[in-house]
């Protein structure tokens, strides 16, 4: 697994050891609002490839693009990474995949 990879699942570790109340949350920062359109856009995808290669639904991209409704909490941050390293997310989700199969 690259180093990302690694990353990214010891994040997740952390991230259920905070909602299980073992440890506490980093302090973060986040954007207040996210360009959805234009991280989907730097990758080239549509709507629905974007949607369904991380995991989200078609209504949910378009919503957000329209301003209709913006992403919340934990999906600005897991926008904010994909922004930052759609490659490696990717890769972890397949492997994730791979592994539950």
């Amino acid at each position: 697994m690259s180093k990302a990879g690694k990353r990214l699942l010891g994040a997740a570790h952390e991230v259920a050891a905070i909602a299980r109340g073992e440890m506490q949350p980093a302090r973060v920062h986040l954007p207040a609002d996210i360009d959805v359109k234009a991280i989907r856009g730097a990758l080239g995808l549509s709507q629905e490839d974007f949607a369904s290669s991380f995991g989200f639904t078609v209504n949910q991209i378009r919503d957000w693009e329209q301003g209709r409704s913006r992403p919340i909490g934990g999906v600005r941050a897991y926008l904010t990474i994909i922004r930052t390293d759609p490659s490696s997310v990717r890769r972890l989700l397949e492997e994730t995949h791979r592994t539950a199969a």
